[in-house]
């Protein structure tokens, strides 16, 4: 019998039989309708979320009959074995058997990864292909017999992996490179609009995983390197840089998919610093991460000193969390839980010790983009932003960036002769005293990407208000100036500061005259 634990199928691109296997494959999934929208429907809400938590009673209730589809949960999300007669109803079996996604013991077949639908951004139907377990809920979920080693475990689709996905600038561009690929999501994303895709990975299983992801999902096959951040691909460079790095700060480095190696935050910054060289000019290198708030230091200051010359940033910090808190997460996300109570205290006690001696109080997690624009005097933003935003944010990215530019190209006199318009779905919220002739304050609020809120007195609603891209900025204050009876030069000097603030948070969109 055939060790599941370790034996990963092929897809060899370059062999035609191999191929046509393949194609088989996935045409049998479709067949089946086993994709992201089958699978809800199947299961329902409350099992399909159950299963993101590692909680696999619900999904095996609703999969107690005989069809195609129920089979398919059953072998490759929840790795039940199926009779043979029941896998051959829904699987070319042979094909699955030549190319290894099935094992054969006796009269029951098993698979040999997970494999899980996932919805592309414009509704095509792809799979994920992981290791045992790690489809969902993450390695703390695995449970059972035959056990892959732990330390090169590849996981599938994730909180992480879906949101670096979903903030990632989707422009058509010549290369892209997808560092620390694991399996493959983040690759297969750019294979749609790069001409070339590079993956990378330390971990050579990673490398095996992410081309049966390529492959299952019909997407074109990506070059794969291993080996350790930028030296897998030498003094190359790229117009895309994605990476969903093994960024936990942890002491030691027991589990490749997660922890970096290096000490603190190091890996983080390293690939910050090292990814400038490796961009085109105007390319975009977009990354999560996880940083330390140490004691007696600006945690922004810390992340701008990150940023490489030549390079704008938007750093995005979305979470924080205590090191108490962080060190449980990722003992459970270990299964170091269940270890027992003396071995689970000693690496508790082994993180507590790390972070104490690198006088760290706190961990953030969040976004970093960076783009190559050789400007001498870089726009870098650094905020926290807890909030729900809108996914996808990638042509937020983009215009975020827009934005700066035309900030950094424009004085203050250029500006209140510029033209703007308020941007979509933006309202206006009065807030104060039930009664009261006037509110406390306005807020102007965003209903897509960021989301944001921001106060504005009654002249920058008013401002706000009328900002149709038909009159110059100053002739709107002038106007304002009147209604409210002051005095309209003191009016111009103060107002382009708020009026840069609404532009830079993307309230106001800068438009030609009249447009």
């Amino acid at each position: 019998m055939v060790d599941v634990s370790t034996h990963l199928p092929t897809a060899d691109v370059q062999d035609p039989e191999s191929n046509a296997r393949t194609a088989r494959l996935r045409e049998a999934l479709l067949a089946s309708d086993f994709t992201a929208d089958g699978l809800l429907e199947l299961l329902g809400g409350p099992a399909y979320a159950a299963l993101a938590r590692s909680e696999t009673v619900p999904a095996l209730r609703a999969t107690r009959g005989d069809s195609p589809l129920e089979t398919l949960v059953r072998l490759f999300l929840l790795q039940r074995p199926v009779e043979l007669r029941r896998a051959q109803a829904a699987l070319p079996v042979a094909d699955c058997l030549a190319d290894g996604w099935l094992v054969q013991d006796g009269d029951e077949l098993r698979a040999s990864v997970d494999v899980r639908p996932y919805g592309g951004p414009e509704g095509q139907d792809w799979w994920i292909v992981s290791d045992l377990g790690c489809a969902v809920g993450g390695a703390g979920g695995i449970r059972g017999a035959g056990e892959a080693d732990r330390s090169q475990l590849v996981l599938g689709v994730g909180g992480a992996s879906t949101t670096l996905a979903g903030i990632t600038v989707r422009r058509p561009v010549a290369k892209a490179l997808d560092l620390g690929t694991g399996s493959g999501i983040q690759a297969l994303h750019a294979a749609q609009h790069a001409t070339r895709v590079t993956g990378t990975d330390l971990n050579p299983r990673a490398l095996r995983i992410a081309a049966l992801t390529l492959a299952l999902s019909g997407a074109e096959p990506a070059e794969l390197r291993e080996g350790s951040l930028f030296e897998p691909v030498g003094d190359e460079t790229y117009d895309l840089i994605v990476s969903n790095p093994p960024f936990v700060i942890s002491p030691g480095a027991r589990l490749t998919y997660r922890d970096g190696g290096m000490g603190g935050d190091d890996l983080c910054r390293t690939l910050v610093q090292q990814s400038a060289a490796h961009l085109n000019d105007g390319g975009y290198c977009q990354l999560l991460a996880n940083w330390q708030h140490v004691a007696g230091e600006e945690w922004h200051d810390r992340l701008r000193s990150w940023v490489p010359a030549g390079c704008d940033a938007w750093i995005v910090q979305r979470e924080v969390q205590d090191i108490t808190q962080y060190a449980e997460l990722w003992l459970r996300d270990a299964g170091d839980h269940r270890a027992g109570d003396e071995a689970y205290a000693a690496r508790y006690d082994a993180w507590l010790d790390e972070f104490e001696a690198r006088k760290t109080k706190a961990i953030g997690f969040g976004w970093i983009t960076l783009r190559k624009s050789g400007s001498d005097s870089p726009s870098i933003t650094v905020e926290e932003w807890p909030h729900p935003v809108e996914q996808p944010l990638g042509e937020s990215v983009v215009r975020h960036f827009d934005r700066q530019d035309y900030l950094r190209a424009t004085d203050d006199a250029a500006l209140l002769a510029g033209h703007f318009r308020l941007a979509d779905e933006v309202v206006q919220e009065q807030v104060g005293l039930p009664g009261a002739e006037d509110p406390e304050h306005v807020v102007l609020r965003q209903n897509r990407g960021m989301r944001r809120a921001t106060k504005v007195d009654t002249v920058g609603a008013g401002f706000a208000g009328v900002c149709d891209g038909s009159l110059p900025a100053g002739r709107i204050l002038d106007a304002i100036a009147q209604l409210v009876g002051e005095d309209p030069v003191l009016l111009r000097d103060r107002t382009p500061a708020s009026i840069r603030t609404l532009v830079e948070q993307g309230f106001l969109e800068p438009v030609a005259a009249g447009g």
